[in-house]
């Protein structure tokens, strides 16, 4: 009977992968009860099959926002094992005060957890943004930035993947193994252990599929022309100079090394960004921010 809910089961799980969500269910429903009526499965069967059908009907589905949040959490933690925290607790809060500043005026102003800002202690040049609304930016990065018009641009960037829910796509694509981590559980019973262990870390490669691609191979360039342009917006609605995200590409442009394993490998090219800004009329590397607003950052951010 094992081998055959083997063999059952595969063809049902390919078919109930070419359903829409809506008849997924059924389909499962009319293909447990012609197996059981030929004696190919039993009702125990059967309702995994079921239990099956509906993970991956629930596949299809919107993640919640505390399950982003949990997510998100699950990547911090991978960026924190990577990086050390820039522990100066001035210079974390007032990227925080600027970050939420800029966070308030997003389209998404509010998220399950809130939004928190991080500097890593390290010399890469890079900033990163899990889904749960946690930003990291390195002490690197920082020093690119000429004023607060420039640092606001990074920060408004970062929310711009957040809002754009950047980073769940790269979850969303593999959805699936949502589904799989239910397949592995109801497979137990008939499948063995080797399968079962292998779905399951299936399932936990989720995880690492997200973080991959934040930290290692980067999002597409529509996405990054994507948050570019929602920060444009962004510091317009606070107002910032956009132009400071053009200021501050031009800057790194300068301290990028090649082949190197920072913000380099992760994003466009800073000439790429900053011509496809210039079809929005930026353009400009003078930003000129108010004599107090730059005070403040040469205060804390002088020496970084």
């Amino acid at each position: 009977m094992k081998k055959n809910l083997r063999y059952c089961c595969l063809p049902l799980i390919v078919l109930l992968s070419l359903a829409s969500c809506q008849t997924m269910e059924t389909v499962a429903d009319v293909a447990t009860v012609i197996g059981q009526g030929t004696g190919a499965i039993s009702a125990t069967q059967a309702n995994s099959i079921r239990r099956t059908a509906q993970a991956v009907s629930r596949s299809a589905e919107d993640f919640t926002p505390e399950q982003e949040y949990y997510i998100g959490r699950s990547v911090g933690a991978v960026v924190l094992s990577k990086y050390k925290p820039h522990d100066i607790l001035p210079v974390n809060q007032y990227v925080n005060v600027l970050g939420q500043t800029l966070a308030q005026v997003s389209d998404l102003p509010q998220i399950f957890g809130g939004y928190h800002f991080l500097v890593l202690d390290s010399d890469d040049i890079n900033a990163f943004a899990t889904p749960s609304g946690l930003v990291f930016v390195t002490r690197g990065l920082l020093r690119c930035c000429r004023n607060e018009d420039d640092l606001a641009a990074v920060l408004a960037h970062e929310i711009g993947h957040i809002e754009r829910r950047h980073g769940m796509a790269a979850i969303e694509k593999a959805r699936i193994t949502e589904a799989l981590t239910t397949i592995a559980v109801e497979g137990a019973k008939t499948l063995g252990s080797r399968e079962a262990a292998q779905l399951t870390r299936t399932f936990g490669g989720a995880i690492g599929d997200i973080t991959n691609t934040m930290i290692n191979k980067g999002y597409s360039r529509a996405s990054e022309y994507e948050a570019d342009g929602v920060a444009a917006a962004l510091l317009r609605r606070v107002g910032y100079d956009p132009n400071g995200l053009v200021e501050m590409l031009t800057v790194m442009k300068r301290n990028l090394k090649p082949g190197g394993l920072d913000f380099a490998k992760t994003h466009p090219a800073p000439d790429d960004r900053i011509a496809e800004l210039r079809k929005s009329g930026l353009g400009r590397t003078d930003v000129r921010p108010a004599a107090a607003r730059q005070k403040r950052f040469q205060q804390i951010l002088g020496n970084i």
